[in-house]
């Protein structure tokens, strides 16, 4: 949806509409969030809509501009289509959460449920956050039983994104942080998740590993933030490697200077302060474009598709965040150009592994936003969607 009055003198800022996106979900996540700014006008809501609509924040967006001027506009009228979408979504999954933890458990596996519902049972309205697949992670021996487990005529009409232990998490212990997590009800069961401070964790890593593209992640880290318990452990949040404890403590700094995440009585608040120059005008920038390689189709179609290849390729250029944090490097001040050519040339040795396996499938189709990819992506990750269980 394009603004049926275009600016005249329009802002060559490249990352004008992710500064957009940032003002409509500063605070969105509250129960009261504050108004929007003045500068929110009608024409820049139908102008960000398509970015809120494609990264899961239009029920924030809503939520957001529902008791302003803004709520009569177009534009507002989408967002709460897609705010009552998410509500319908969220009513019919959580039997389906509740099903694959069931048939689980009956296998003698405890899963733990990170990502989804983990999070989105923090806000206040079952409307602002979606959650698509069930991410459900197993210890990797029981990974094959789960498999079995999920693959079973009873969990047709699941769809699990399993994965094999916590592999993004960096603990040394899986052990450990079964010990620290935590069950929620939900219906008549009780789900584990993680612990606060290793859930805390996991997000700011996963949005980081991905680029930070979904401001959705964002408001996540922030709606946690505002949610800990008084006893959360800063010093477990953060302990192991330096690199990723300063990835962390970055995420969390970001949420406070982007979206206006409360810091008060946060050990890492001061480093809000020093975050890497260029690691707010990359997450910006990212937000300001609707491309995204997780909503494409896979580089294997492509490559049996040359004439779309190029366009993949650019697609697939990681962003300076998704860059540093492929090859484990450090949130510091150095040029980011090396760690960006380094991940290319990781993952196109990667793909090349897979070449011949691509060159033996008869047929590979597009697959676009919400479906899954047919061949591996290199995670230790395996989708159980209609009784069966495939590899990614």
């Amino acid at each position: 949806m394009r603004s049926p009055h275009p600016d005249p003198h329009p802002d060559t800022d490249p990352r004008r509409l992710g500064k957009l996106v940032a003002s409509v979900l500063a605070g969105a996540w509250r129960a009261s969030p504050p108004p929007p700014p003045p500068s929110l006008s009608p024409a820049a809501l139908i102008e960000v809509t398509p970015l809120l609509l494609g990264t899961g924040a239009a029920g924030l967006g809503w939520w957001r501009v529902r008791s302003s001027e803004l709520r009569t506009s177009a534009a507002a009228h989408e967002l709460r289509q897609a705010y009552r979408l998410y509500t319908l979504q969220a009513g019919r999954q959580e039997p389906q959460i509740v099903q694959a933890i069931t048939l689980l458990r009956s296998a003698g596996v405890e899963p733990l449920l990170v990502k989804g519902w983990a999070v989105a049972r923090l806000y206040p309205e079952r409307g602002l956050r979606p959650y698509g697949d069930i991410d459900l992670c197993v210890r990797p021996e029981q990974y094959a039983i789960a498999v079995a487990a999920l693959a079973a005529p009873a969990a047709e009409t699941v769809v699990v994104d399993l994965h094999k232990g916590l592999p993004e998490l960096h603990r040394p212990s899986l052990d450990d942080v079964y010990e620290r997590s935590q069950l929620v009800p939900l219906g008549d069961v009780g789900v584990r998740i993680l612990g606060p401070e290793d859930h805390l964790r996991y997000m700011c890593i996963h949005m980081l590993r991905h680029g930070a593209y979904r401001a959705l992640w964002l408001c996540d880290i922030a709606v946690v933030l505002e949610s800990l318990p008084k006893d959360f452990d800063w010093e477990y949040l953060l302990r192991g490697d330096r690199r990723r404890a300063g990835w962390v403590a970055s995420t969390v700094c970001l949420a406070h200077q982007l979206l206006g995440a409360r810091l008060d009585g946060i050990p890492v608040a001061e480093r809000a302060r020093h975050l890497p120059r260029w690691l707010l005008p990359s997450v910006l920038s990212q937000w300001s474009i609707e491309e995204h390689y997780m909503d494409s189709p896979s580089m294997a179609y492509s490559f049996r598709h040359p004439a779309r290849l190029l366009r993949a390729l650019r697609e697939r250029w990681p962003n300076p965040i998704q860059a540093t944090v492929g090859v484990g490097g450090p949130f510091n001040e150095l040029p980011r150009l090396p760690f960006q050519l380094w991940e290319c040339v990781l993952r196109t040795a990667h793909f090349l592994t897979q070449v011949p396996t691509l060159l033996r499938q008869r047929s590979l189709r597009p697959v676009g936003r919400g479906e899954h990819a047919p061949v591996a992506t290199g995670g230790r990750k395996a989708v159980a969607k209609g009784g069966r269980a495939v590899r990614r």
